[in-house]
């Protein structure tokens, strides 16, 4: 049984350790990486999982972005340690976020992913929205959590400075 809360600053290096466990070396290089740079995440939406024993199974971090002058949420990176992978760790960090989200007025959320897994969130392919290179338009997947949120939203994602 886990529990899900916010991470706070003293999660921070033990959220670091499982991201480096659950990806590949270079993780920072990726282009989504260029997009938090010097930007802090959306701490109300941050997730950390613990189990009885206080142990980290999970983790889940947002940054803020923009597309033109729309405000969007990036969502990733979303991990789960190999020894609790499985259990719908994640589904339940992704919802519980996703939630959070819609109830503080967020409007949109971004993410590079494998859409086979995040379409069960609803998210779908964005056409028309381009990420730094080198990122595969295919991956690039997009939530509305207003209805109508991504018409007419396309270019650039750009860091929310």
């Amino acid at each position: 049984m886990f529990t899900l809360s916010r991470e706070t600053k003293e999660d921070w290096w033990e959220v670091e350790a499982l991201y480096d466990l659950c990806f590949a070396p270079g993780r920072e290089a990726l282009s989504s990486y260029r997009l938090r740079d010097g930007v802090p995440p959306v701490a109300s939406l941050s997730r950390v999982a613990r189990d009885e024993q206080g142990i980290l199974g999970g983790a889940i971090r947002y940054w803020p972005v923009r597309i033109a002058e729309h405000r969007v949420l990036l969502l990733g990176p979303v991990a789960v340690h190999p020894t609790a992978q499985g259990e719908g760790l994640g589904g339940a960090l992704i919802r519980d976020s996703l939630a959070q989200a819609d109830s503080e007025g967020w409007a949109r959320v971004l993410l590079v992913g494998d859409a086979p897994y995040y379409r069960r969130f609803g998210f779908e392919k964005r056409d028309g929205v381009e990420m730094p290179p080198p990122t595969n338009p295919d991956r690039v997947l997009g939530l509305e959590l207003i209805p109508g949120a991504w018409d007419g939203v396309e270019g650039v994602v750009q860091r929310d400075a």
